[in-house]
C-alpha cells in the first residue's frame, strides 16, 4: 500500500470529488481514479460508491479516513523529528463573523505572526450557514461562529464558550442607569444592528418575534467597530457581544442597558470538520486560539 494513494484518498474524501482532488493535487483525473482503485485492491474493499457521477464514502471508507489521517500525521512527525527547531510553515483559512475577524486581527494577529512567521492566515467573513457549507466542501480549515449552540457529529468543537450580550448605548442616554427596562421601553428608539439574517442578529430577531415585537434599525452594518463608533456619537442603541463593547463601557463612553425580559444564548465556537487533515500549521493555529480568552 503506497502512502501517495492514501494521501489521494484523503483529498477525495474531503472534497467529495475525484476531479477536485486531481486539481488540488496536480494530477489527472485518471491518475486519481487509478490510485483509488489500487488502494481498494490493496485493502480488498470498496471505499467509494460511484452512482451517476457522484461518489460517497462506504462504511469501510469512513473507517479508513481516521487511519489515513493517523498514518499521514505519523509520517509527517517522522520527517520533522530530526529537525525539531525548524519553524512551522503552512497556510490556514479561517472563516468568522466580521466582529470576530476584527478582534482576531487587531488584538492577536501580530503576536501570532511574531511566534509563527512562516504560517500564513487567510481570514474570510461569512454567515454561520455559509461557514458550515465551506467546511463541508473543504473550502475552510476552521470556523468561529457567533450563533446558537451548534452540534453535529461531522464537526469537532475545539473550543466553545457562551458569550454575554447586552443592549448598549451612549453613557449619556436617558436610559443609562435605569433598572428593570423592558424591550418595549426601547423598541421605538433608533437602533444600529448587524446585518439581517446573520449570526446573533438572526437569533435576536427570532426572540423579538416570539414577543410580537419588531425593531426596524436605522442602520444595518457588519462592522461592529463602526457601530460602536456611531454609538459614542449618538443616543442610538445596539445589541452586541460584550467582547466588542467592554473596552468602551469600561472607559465610561458606552453603557449597558438593564433590559430584563430578553434572554438570548449566543455561543462562540471554534469548529473544524472531523475528516479534516490536521497539518502542523493547522494544529498550531488551533492551539493558539484555544489558549485565548474568548470573552476578552
Amino acid at each position: 500500500m503506497q502512502l501517495r494513494n492514501l494521501i489521494t484518498f484523503i483529498h477525495v474524501a474531503e472534497l467529495g470529488s475525484f476531479t477536485k482532488a486531481a486539481e488540488q493535487l496536480g494530477y489527472s483525473q485518471s491518475t486519481v481514479s487509478f490510485q483509488i482503485k489500487q488502494l481498494e485492491e490493496d485493502l480488498d474493499c470498496l471505499l467509494f460508491e460511484r452512482i451517476n457521477h457522484t461518489i460517497t464514502l462506504t462504511e469501510r471508507g469512513h473507517e479508513l479516513v481516521f487511519y489515513a489521517h493517523r498514518i499521514r500525521e505519523l509520517t509527517d512527525e517522522f520527517k520533522e523529528k530530526p529537525d525539531r527547531e525548524k519553524q512551522i510553515a503552512g497556510h490556514v483559512h479561517i472563516v468568522t463573523p466580521d466582529s470576530v475577524c476584527e478582534e482576531m486581527v487587531n488584538a492577536h494577529y501580530i503576536d501570532f505572526h511574531n511566534q509563527h512567521p512562516l504560517i500564513s492566515i487567510r481570514f474570510t467573513t461569512a454567515d454561520t450557514n455559509v461557514m458550515f457549507d465551506m467546511l463541508d466542501h473543504n473550502e475552510a480549515d476552521l470556523i468561529i461562529t457567533l450563533d446558537r449552540h451548534s452540534y453535529n457529529k461531522d464537526y469537532i468543537i475545539a473550543k466553545e464558550e457562551q458569550l454575554p450580550m447586552h443592549f448598549v448605548t451612549n453613557s449619556n442616554s436617558k436610559y443609562a442607569g435605569k433598572k428593570g427596562l423592558s424591550i418595549r421601553d426601547i423598541a421605538q428608539e433608533p437602533f444600529i444592528l448587524t446585518e439581517y439574517g446573520q449570526g446573533y442578529r438572526r437569533v435576536f430577531d427570532r426572540e423579538l418575534a416570539k414577543k410580537s415585537i419588531d425593531i426596524t434599525p436605522v442602520l444595518e452594518i457588519g462592522r461592529t467597530d463602526m457601530i460602536t463608533s456611531l454609538l459614542t456619537k449618538s443616543n442610538m442603541i445596539s445589541f452586541l457581544p460584550d467582547f466588542v463593547t467592554k473596552p468602551l463601557v469600561d472607559a465610561g463612553v458606552l453603557c449597558y442597558l438593564d433590559v430584563c425580559d430578553v434572554h438570548i444564548e449566543i455561543w462562540k465556537q471554534l469548529i473544524y470538520h472531523k475528516n479534516k487533515w490536521m497539518s502542523k500549521s493547522l494544529k498550531t493555529v488551533i492551539e493558539y486560539i484555544k489558549a485565548l480568552e474568548f470573552t476578552n
